[in-house]
């Protein structure tokens, strides 16, 4: 049986860390599942899997796409999907309308959105409809255009006041789970404090609730640069590339099959 939402926030008030990564394919998300209590299908396909420099290209038939397939692999963990760019913002309605399609079609457990305080109606529209939402904070990859890149948030004492509290308001609002993403540890760890939900970090430090990476970046298997907080436990994409070598010597040989 899968992870619910409460079993998530039961692990904060235990003090057991959040395992988390992401997965858009059926064979990652069977290898992931036992080891993980949160998968999330991220919208992040946009880069690891399409190739493309931005997750804005991303649409919901994609998500849906990967979700049902990850879905048909997740038997314990926490599934979530991305609600990709421009799927919620315009207004509340289209993100109830389209969050409750991603649930129906995929079968996951809640959705993911990235917030401003212009989102804090829909997360209160979404949890009053039965839909969990995962709030996301900080470096926001939807709003690349507005950085100018991804680039780290919460660098001054105004940046810092607004992520604090627009977590706060998130789960006043009913956020479930708030994940952080690029700011400075001190920060992550006064939210994570103050929050009664967990929070999970990506390039936010140790305190957080749990730590989320993109699952092809700890295995080795996309290029280099990564971001700086990301750690290779392995290089898959040389191991790869070395036994693709090896077939293709011993066809070339005709020493295969």
């Amino acid at each position: 049986m899968r992870k619910t939402i409460t079993d998530l926030q039961s692990m904060k008030q235990k003090k057991e860390l959040i395992v988390a990564l992401t997965s858009y394919d059926f064979q990652i998300a069977t290898i992931i599942d036992s080891v993980c209590d949160f998968v999330l299908v991220g919208d992040s396909l946009g880069n690891v899997f399409q190739g493309n420099e931005t997750t804005l290209n991303v649409s919901i038939e994609n998500m849906i796409y990967h979700g049902s397939i990850v879905s048909r692999a997740v038997k314990e963990s926490h599934l979530c999907i991305d609600m990709p760019f421009m799927s919620y913002q315009s207004s509340t309605e289209d993100a109830l309308r389209n969050a409750g399609r991603i649930i129906k079609a995929t079968g996951a457990e809640s959705v993911k959105l990235e917030i401003s305080f212009d989102s804090l109606d829909t997360i209160n529209k979404l949890s009053n409809a039965g839909i969990p939402v995962v709030a996301h904070v900080g470096l926001c990859p939807q709003s690349f255009n507005m950085y100018g890149g991804y680039k780290k948030q919460g660098k001054n004492k105004s940046e810092q006041e607004y992520i604090y509290t627009l977590s706060k308001e998130a789960e006043i609002n009913g956020a479930s789970i708030l994940v952080i993403e690029g700011v400075p540890e001190n920060l992550a760890n006064k939210i994570t404090k103050s929050l009664k939900i967990p929070t999970i970090g990506i390039g936010a430090g140790k305190k957080c609730d749990g730590q989320i990476l993109v699952t092809e970046d700890l295995l080795g298997l996309t290029p280099s640069p990564h971001p700086s907080f990301v750690k290779n436990y392995s290089n898959l994409r040389a191991t790869i590339k070395k036994s693709i070598n090896s077939y293709k010597n011993e066809v070339k040989k005709n020493k295969f099959p």
